[in-house]
């Protein structure tokens, strides 16, 4: 059965379950604290929740058992927190997570962090031990509030059964409002147990939880004037405009002011890569000519980003030239990194709608011309002579046989840059990786919760082998719910980017950065998934093509050349015009 197939049996359990639910509810008013959690997650709209059960979360999972929801079990809490990551980046919903006290709740915080880091929005419930035991070292206790309050936008312990509705109507609109984030409650078995009339009211209280959606007029005009006299623009588009539903406005914007577009890595997918004015991404392993473009424009416009260390390289010489706008939801980031000169407070796609109003057609030819010289000398290239497997060969191909039309997610290191240099995109939500935490095993589980979140889509993971090993387990979830993902593994043998740095930088002393890895492929099939291996350059095309035909799960072992890096490359301290390798991409064309 198809993985739509499988979630459409799922929607007539989950509507059977429904009315259960609610004749069993229709007979009082009273209810467990399990059962509050349970109706008020339906309330909230969630029809698909990730988590591992234990002890003190088992009367939640006793009341999810008849619940019209469709709950997915990983092999591990954090693979489930990715899970719910990856799914809600591909759907724009908010991720929901389960996890008991103590082990579950810690296994939890890398997922939390990784979604804090990148603005995702998650709902993580956590159990507790029971409120006169909090504090006494009781079995399969921790602090879980203080454990997660640094890697969350809001977190709390709900200690009476009152509270529970409220607090959690409080999580998803915090979690999905302004910079989005996750939220975490934490709630004690007692709680979860204990009984309470649920009648009240369900508008928000939220006293200094304000969130600035229109952007101020007289920034506006004052962003489009600067717009609109400058002979040397460019827009420099982060996640934030993806999380806004923002891509429509942006791709306006930039054809009717005429504007060249460069993207950060969680802002592929904003703007179609295919199009002259796309300048693909920027920074450390950016394209050169965004790099150039930024380092030389005028104007530099910031939507949805936050001016990371990896885009700018040394701040202090970071578009030298620009008189810089920044739009965004959080005042906190505005400055932040950067020092702006026209700050603009809101939500991205109400702002860009406005700016569309003021801003004017300008051909800017002298600059377009300047841009098309750059890409042509400074392409994205790579050896395409060798008679080894180049990683950017195989990336050419999957973009090429899924028509630029895949969900892609990606593990971190040399495999997600060469996924955001060679895979063109063309709309949002297509690009899942781990930005700003960088977290090694996101891709597998990432793609999990993807694939659940668009069933019709093709998702394929683009991962390195140390990053594939971390989650691989994950493999049997996918299994379970014969979700046909398609992981691609660039095995290099080595944890690929920090070898990397070991060459340039430490003169070739690859300390602990190889590991024996084990037959991928045989891996895969002892899961129930399909298991192909590529050793030869002329299998790869069909070995994309067999994986993109499977109905189960498939992973494709691709042993590719072994010492590959990644250009260019802007070493650290250096200008993001200061990059490495850019004599090798000449010698190349």
């Amino acid at each position: 059965m198809s993985a739509r197939g499988v979630c459409q049996e799922r929607k007539k359990e989950m509507k059977s379950k429904s009315r259960k639910s609610a004749d069993s509810a229709g007979k009082s008013n009273i209810k467990s604290g399990a059962q509050i959690v349970v109706d008020t997650l339906i309330e909230q709209g969630v029809d698909t929740m990730f988590g591992y059960t234990g002890g003190v979360v088992l009367p939640l999972f006793d009341k999810l058992y008849d619940a019209p929801i469709n709950f997915i079990v990983p092999r591990h809490e954090q693979g489930g927190c990715h899970m719910a990551d990856g799914y809600a980046r591909a759907s724009g919903k908010v991720g929901v997570v389960l996890a008991t006290s103590g082990p579950g709740a810690c296994n939890l915080v890398t997922g939390l962090a990784t979604a804090n880091m990148d603005s995702v929005p998650l709902v993580a419930l956590t159990g507790q031990v029971r409120t006169e035991l909090i504090g006494n070292d009781a079995f399969q206790e921790a602090d879980t509030t203080g454990i997660t309050r640094p890697v969350t936008k809001y977190n709390c312990i709900v200690k009476d059964v009152k509270d529970l509705a409220r607090t959690i109507r409080e999580a998803f609109h915090i979690a999905s409002t302004g910079r989005p984030g996750p939220v975490l409650i934490d709630i004690p078995v007692d709680v979860a147990v204990n009984k309470h009339n649920t009648d009240g009211p369900k508008d928000m209280q939220l006293p200094g939880y304000r969130v600035r959606n229109q952007g101020h007029s007289k920034q506006i005009s004052t962003a489009a004037k600067a717009i609109n006299k400058s002979k040397q623009p460019v827009l420099y588009v982060g996640g934030g405009v993806i999380t806004s539903n923002a891509g429509k406005e942006l791709r306006e914007l930039a054809e009717k002011a005429h504007l060249p577009v460069t993207m950060t890595l969680l802002g592929l997918g904003s703007y179609d890569q295919r199009k002259p004015e796309s300048l693909d991404m920027l920074g450390m392993h950016g394209s050169a000519y965004a790099n150039y473009a930024v380092q030389e424009c005028d104007l530099l416009i910031a939507v949805g980003a936050r001016f990371d260390d990896r885009v700018t390289g040394k701040v202090e010489t970071f578009a030298p030239n620009a008189k810089i706008i920044h739009i965004d939801i959080d005042p906190s980031s505005i400055s932040k990194n950067v020092v702006v000169d026209i700050p603009v407070v809101g939500d991205a796609k109400v702002i860009l709608g406005e700016l569309l109003k003021e801003v004017e057609h300008h051909e800017r030819k002298k600059w377009f011309k300047k841009i098309a010289e750059w890409k042509e000398k400074f392409a994205f290239r790579y050896d395409q002579k060798s008679t080894t497997i180049k990683p950017q060969f195989v990336i050419e191909e999957i973009c090429r046989q899924t028509k630029n039309g895949a969900i892609v997610t990606t593990g971190v290191g040399q495999n997600q840059m060469w996924a955001a240099q060679f895979y063109k995109f063309i709309k949002p939500r297509q690009f899942i990786s781990s930005g700003g935490l960088g977290t090694m095993g996101f891709g597998l589980p990432a793609a999990i919760g993807a694939q659940i979140a668009k069933p019709d889509m093709t998702v394929v993971d683009i991962d390195g082998d140390h990053s594939f090993n971390m989650t691989m387990t994950e493999l049997s979830t996918a299994v379970e719910h014969k979700l046909p993902i398609k992981v691609c593994i660039l095995n290099n043998g080595y944890m690929g980017m920090v070898r990397q740095w070991q060459e340039l930088f430490y003169g070739k002393r690859y300390s602990k950065s190889y590991l024996s890895n084990p037959d991928y492929a045989t891996v895969a099939r002892a899961l129930g998934a399909v298991g192909i291996t590529v050793d030869k350059k002329a299998d790869v095309s069909k070995a994309v093509k067999q994986m993109l035909a499977e109905k189960m799960p498939c992973v494709v072992d691709f042993r590719v050349e072994s010492e590959e890096n990644v250009w260019p490359m802007v070493p650290a301290g250096k200008s993001i015009d200061e990059m490495s390798g850019l004599d090798i991409l000449e010698r190349l064309i």
